[in-house]
């Protein structure tokens, strides 16, 4: 998976951040880091180079920024597509190792389901 990611997206992180993005629909730059285990400020980098190039954007909530798919770009929609499709394909296994954060807790034995499930 790790090598499909790097091919399409140019490197890995870029990959996950849009991945991340994806499956939760809005996360804060520390959330995303913690999960790729990658300093914060690689995430903030490559997060900035998304929002210069219009396809996401970010709102302060509280004292955090928080980013998501800028829904106005007309390139969105193909790259969330694109990136769906890399979602989709990714076995069970390395969907929950990738997206472990929770927002409240999940029941018992419940696999990880993304958005397009």
């Amino acid at each position: 998976m790790r090598a499909m990611i790097d091919k399409i997206f140019g490197t890995e992180k870029a990959g996950f951040i849009l991945l991340y993005l994806y499956h939760y629909g809005e996360m804060h730059p520390r959330a995303i880091a913690r999960g790729m285990e990658a300093s914060v400020s690689a995430v903030q980098n490559q997060l900035k180079k998304f929002e210069d190039a219009g396809v996401i954007v970010s709102k302060t909530v509280g004292r955090s920024r928080v980013y998501f798919f800028n829904k106005k770009n007309p390139l969105t929609k193909p790259l969330m597509e694109m990136v769906g499709i890399v979602h989709s394909s990714m076995s069970l296994d390395d969907k929950e190792r990738l997206f472990k954060q929770r927002a409240r807790p999940r029941r018992a034995g419940k696999p990880v389901i993304g958005r397009d499930q």
